[in-house]
């Protein structure tokens, strides 16, 4: 199997969005598994199956993109990931709420939508405020945990169908938002498209996603995994949302996931003025020409450069005989470590805060995950953050760990000790 696929990753590919040809290589990580497929067992999870992990540019509408050699509800059907695990983000999304209730006027008459709702974690703010929310979700062991906290929540993948559906039910949007789902989905064409059935005539649609011009050069592959269906850029993005109707007129630049977009949208002859940075982002991304081939073909050298500072630092720590944990079982953690060739002889174990990962085995290492509280016995010298967006936080929680003089490692985009 694993020959196959290994074959298979290099044979011919079309892009998922214009149907053309791929032939330039952006990242080519090999084979690795689901990167949010926990398993119970070490053995099993050492033995997960393995597909291709190779990211290519469109040269034809410049669209970046994994091969869609998983289905959709392999990945998003029984999910992993609970937003609401991380403080950092929750303030982010709650700031988010208040800003969209000032801005656009949204009341109790309102309807909110959010794709990818996952628990719930932001249609919360939105519902305090008095404002009817609706969240839509594949992945149905989370829905129920949205819907038990007093978020109604649909289990439908997002796309023109489910989109339909609503509205023959009465059911139209005032505001959508969709945080990091537009990279998820294998059909970006059909995402967008129901995003323009669902949103009312002067309603906005809000999509955040990774800015691909802050993943080049911040080096951040681990945010490569198969569920990353697409790696977006602004000028990407633009085309796809006109050619389903819609307009953008307004981009932030957040410091979410290493450097995000927040992109608002609505239908070509809604009334909202575009503003400045829409121009200005545009013109950034193409003089970092994210438009040609060439701006793409050095990324795969340096990511090797990447994996082998990280392997000459665990040796080192081995000859002086220092311990070494991780923090954060996070899916980029799943890369980068399927990348480097880890396994429990790199890292003892993980620690992490969700319920739901503790006892589990991180898929194709086999690193055991662990509560917080297993660091305090153990007492490593280096804790390596694998999250490195969530650094902050994470410093900030684990901070008792200097009281027997460890440190912090992060790895990407090269060693950082502190």
């Amino acid at each position: 199997m694993s020959a196959d696929l290994a074959v298979q990753s290099h044979q011919q590919q079309t892009c998922q969005y214009c149907g053309d040809t791929l032939h330039v290589t952006w990242a080519d990580l090999g084979l690795q598994p689901l990167a949010n497929d926990y398993r119970p067992d070490a053995t099993a999870a050492r033995r997960e199956p393995v597909f291709p992990l190779h990211a290519r540019f469109c040269t034809s509408c410049y669209l970046v993109q994994v091969g869609s050699a998983v289905p959709k509800e392999a990945i998003f059907s029984d999910y992993a990931y609970f937003s609401s695990y991380s403080a950092s983000w929750l303030e982010h999304c709650a700031r988010y709420a208040e800003a969209m209730i000032a801005r656009f006027g949204l009341g109790p008459s309102s309807l909110v939508v959010e794709i990818a709702s996952n628990d719930g974690y932001l249609l919360q703010y939105f519902a305090r405020a008095g404002i009817p929310v609706l969240g839509i979700d594949p992945a149905e062991n989370i829905a129920r945990v949205a819907i038990a906290a007093g978020i109604p929540t649909e289990v439908a993948f997002f796309g023109a169908e489910t989109a339909a559906d609503l509205t023959r039910r009465g059911i139209r949007a005032d505001h959508i938002s969709a945080k990091n789902v537009l990279a998820h989905v294998p059909d970006i064409a059909d995402f967008v498209r129901g995003i323009a059935i669902l949103l009312k005539d002067q309603a906005v649609f809000t999509v955040e996603f990774p800015h691909l011009l802050r993943t080049m050069l911040g080096l951040q592959f681990d945010q490569i995994y198969h569920e990353h269906f697409s790696y977006l850029s602004l000028i990407a993005v633009k085309r796809i949302f006109e050619d389903q109707g819609l307009r953008i007129f307004d981009v932030e630049q957040l410091l979410t996931h290493g450097g995000s977009l927040r992109v608002y949208a609505c239908h070509r002859g809604a009334a909202h003025a575009e503003t400045e940075r829409v121009a200005q982002l545009l013109h950034a991304e193409q003089e970092a020409g994210l438009h040609r081939e060439e701006a793409y073909l050095g990324f795969e050298r340096n990511l090797k450069r990447v994996r082998q500072d990280f392997l000459d630092f665990i040796a080192s720590l081995r000859v002086s005989g220092k311990t070494i944990i991780g923090y954060g079982a996070a899916a980029k953690a799943n890369t980068f470590l399927n990348y480097c060739g880890a396994g429990p002889e790199t890292l003892a174990y993980i620690a992490d805060r969700s319920p739901s990962k503790i006892g589990h085995f991180m898929p194709g290492s086999g690193i055991r995950i662990a509560q917080i509280s297993e660091i305090e016995r153990t007492r490593p010298d280096y804790v390596l953050i694998l999250p490195w967006n969530l650094r902050q936080e994470i410093v900030g929680e684990l901070g008792f760990i200097r009281s027997w003089g460890g440190r912090f490692v992060t790895a990407i985009p090269a060693i950082e000790i502190f």
